[in-house]
Formats: structure tokens, sequence, C-alpha cells
């Protein structure tokens, strides 16, 4: 199941549709061709052979009376490291570019420093001159919103603003901001934008922003509540696994063995609790990191 967190990030982008040309520009200037509207398609890419590829959000750029596709943009949302993305975002890429016949950009979007520089890994394809280079919006990418007036034109902007730099000291002048546009919200989006924007803010801007908005703040919107619970035992057990994770490969560190990018990637990718525990005990004996993967002892 996808976290809360990148549900989140997928409807900012399906909210509003420019965004993604926005980033591409304004964050990583990425030059975007003129464009008279932007329209979230469906992001379901299955071919007659059976698979299951679905990319977060697909927008193409539209312009002239008879809305003629100028540019296609892949979102996708990159919260943790995934072995299988470096083989699919090509083909959402190629598929893409086929289904509306004009360029496709990747753009894929982080909120961890760490998972910026994974997801900006060129993709070597197999074939001479074929390299995907993923544009990634990570959190350096993204702007400081703290101005009220710039919230109210962009108040996904802002609210992806206060995910990327909610525990830093602009975190308050960040929710402040992110206030004075949410009058302008629909109750929908308010809600579920209110949510995120406190879940993300460090504990003492979250204090100063729910005494603003009203004691005893609870968690509004229906995509909130939804999610909530689940994410909570969710974020607990995925707390578990990235904290063995980290123990395996700190212990094989710690015994100057060279931890090889696939190994630790293989690590950093487990969801098996079983299968970390076995890793932990394994790294204390293993002469070679590589061992450490062997499907044989324990």
């Amino acid at each position: 199941m996808p976290s809360v967190t990148h549900e989140a990030l997928v409807e900012l982008f399906k909210n509003r549709p420019t965004l993604a040309a926005e980033m591409l520009q304004d964050a990583l200037g990425q030059p975007i061709p003129a464009f008279t509207e932007a329209r979230v398609e469906s992001s379901d890419l299955t071919e007659i052979v059976p698979s299951d590829r679905r990319a977060d959000v697909i927008v193409v750029l539209l312009v002239g009376d008879q809305r003629r596709p100028a540019m296609a943009i892949v979102v996708e949302v990159q919260l943790g490291v995934d072995p299988d993305k470096p083989y699919v975002w090509p083909v959402y890429v190629v598929q893409t570019r086929a289904r509306h016949r004009c360029p496709t950009r990747l753009l894929v979007v982080t909120i961890e420093a760490a998972m910026a520089r994974w997801c900006s890994q060129p993709i070597d394809t197999g074939h001479p001159g074929l390299t995907l280079t993923p544009l990634v919006l990570g959190p350096e990418g993204v702007p400081v919103v703290t101005d009220a007036e710039q919230a109210k034109a962009a108040p996904e902007v802002a609210v992806l603003s206060a995910m990327a730099h909610g525990q830093s000291a602009a975190a308050e002048a960040i929710g402040v901001a992110f206030l004075a546009a949410a009058a302008g919200l629909d109750e929908e989006r308010r809600a579920l934008y209110g949510d995120l924007v406190l879940s993300s803010l460090n504990a003492a801007a979250r204090r100063i922003l729910e005494a603003m908005m009203k004691s005893g703040y609870e968690f509004q919107s229906e995509f909130a509540r939804s999610y909530v619970a689940k994410g909570v035992e969710k974020g607990r057990q995925q707390g578990i696994l990235e904290a063995k994770a980290h123990d395996v490969l700190a212990f094989l560190e710690a015994r100057g063995l060279e931890v090889p990018v696939d190994v630790r990637e293989r690590v950093l990718a487990s969801t098996d609790i079983a299968e970390l525990d076995r890793w932990i005990r394994r790294a204390a004996v293993v002469s070679d990191a590589r061992a450490l993967l062997a499907t044989t002892g324990s």
C-alpha cells in the first residue's frame, strides 16, 4: 500500500496539473514549451502483453485551439529505494511518448536528499546512446514559500514547501503563509492540505499553527482519515525495517568491509524483518559483503 506521504504528493500534482511544468522550469531549469492547458491523463500504461504499469501522474501540456500535445510529463513520487524503477521508468517514458506523440520528460519527486541522489543516477538501457537521466525534484529544488501572496497563487507549491522544509527554521513562516492561502480553497482541499502541512511541520511550528487554526486540531479530510490509522502502523513497521537495515550496513562497515552499491540497495529495499535479522547475524562473520545475501546458512 502506498504511504500517506506518497499519496499526498501524488494528489498535489493531480490537483494542480501545471505543477509538474512549473517545477521542471522553475526548480530544475528545464525548457518548457508555451502551452494553453495542462491536463492530467490516464496513467495506466498497460500493454497487450499482461503487465501492471501505472505511473503516479501523467500530465500533457496542450497548445492551440486543437489542443495539440506539446509535451508530456511522467511524474513519479519516490520515497524509498526500489531496484525495479530503473527498469520501468524508461518504459513509462517511451510508452507515454508513443501514446501522445510528443516529447516526454520523467520528473521524479522526493522529499529526502539521499533519495534524490539515488533517483538521479543515469539509467543505461543497454542500447548505444540510449541513457535516461531522470529529472529529480528533491528538497533542495522545492522553493521555501513564506510569502502569503505566493502561497495564495500556488497553494500546492506551499504544501510541497511544507513537506520538503517543514523541519527547518522556516517552518513557522511556511505554515503561516499556507494559512493565508487556505482561506481561498474549497473545503475538501483546505482540509486535506491542512492535514499535510500540520503533519509536515516541526513540533514548535505545529503548535503555533494549531493554535491559530483552532484548539485540538484533528485530521479533517476524508483522505487523511482513510490513511492515518494504516499510516501509523505502516510508519512504525517501516521504522523498524529501516533501523535493522542500517544496522546491517553499519556492522559491515564497522568491520572494514566494502559494501557494493547493489548490496546496499538490496539491504535497504528489504521488507522482511526475519531476513534483516538473519543478515545482522551474518554481518558479524562474513568476510565479503556479497556473501551476506547468500541463500544458505543463517
